[in-house]
C-alpha cells in the first residue's frame, strides 16, 4: 500500500507538470509494470510504456497528449485500489441452509414456493447427467436424491 501511495504521489506531478520529464516517467511506469501485484494495474503500464518512451525521444504535441492521456489510465487505476473500500472485507458468504444447498443442488430457485412436480421435475433433469449409467458419479446421484427427498419431505429432515 506504501509503494502505491508514492506511485500515485508521482504519477500526479507527472500528470500536473507543464513540461514532465517522460524519460522518467517512463522508469516510473516500467517499475509499476514490473512491481505491481495487481493485473490491471501491470496491464495499464505495460500499455503505456510505448508511448512514454515515443515521448521521451520525441517532442511532438500529439504524442505528449497520448502520454497524458495513458498516465491519468494508470493514475485511475491506482486511485481505484487505494481507495477506502466500506463494509465487510473478505467477509466469508452465509451458510446455506440445508433446503436452499438441495434446491441449488437441483438448480431451482431459492425464494419460490416449489411443488412436488417442479421438484421432481428438477430431479429428473439434473439426474440426466449425474446417473451412473450415463457415466455419471454415484455418489453425486445418491446426494441428488437426498436432495429431492428433503424438498419433498421437509418435515422429515432438520437443517444441518
Amino acid at each position: 500500500m506504501e509503494r502505491l501511495e508514492s506511485w500515485k504521489l508521482a504519477l500526479e506531478r507527472l500528470r500536473s507538470a507543464d513540461d514532465a520529464d517522460w524519460a522518467e516517467a517512463g522508469r516510473l511506469v516500467a517499475e509499476i509494470a514490473r512491481m505491481s501485484t495487481d493485473a490491471t494495474l501491470r496491464q495499464a503500464a505495460e500499455q503505456a510504456l510505448p508511448v512514454l518512451r515515443q515521448a521521451a525521444d520525441n517532442d511532438d504535441r500529439s504524442i505528449t497528449l497520448a502520454t497524458q492521456r495513458r498516465i491519468g489510465v494508470i493514475l485511475e487505476v491506482v486511485h481505484d485500489l487505494t481507495a477506502p473500500r466500506f463494509g465487510r472485507r473478505n467477509a466469508r458468504p452465509k451458510k446455506l441452509s440445508s433446503e436452499d444447498r438441495a434446491r441449488r443442488m437441483l438448480g431451482l430457485p431459492l425464494a419460490v414456493q416449489l411443488t412436488c412436480e417442479d421438484i421432481n421435475q428438477a430431479y429428473r433433469r439434473a439426474a440426466k447427467g449425474t446417473h451412473p449409467d450415463q457415466g455419471g458419479n454415484a455418489q453425486a446421484f445418491i446426494e441428488l436424491a437426498a436432495a429431492r427427498d428433503m424438498l419433498i419431505h421437509p418435515g422429515a429432515y432438520k437443517d444441518a
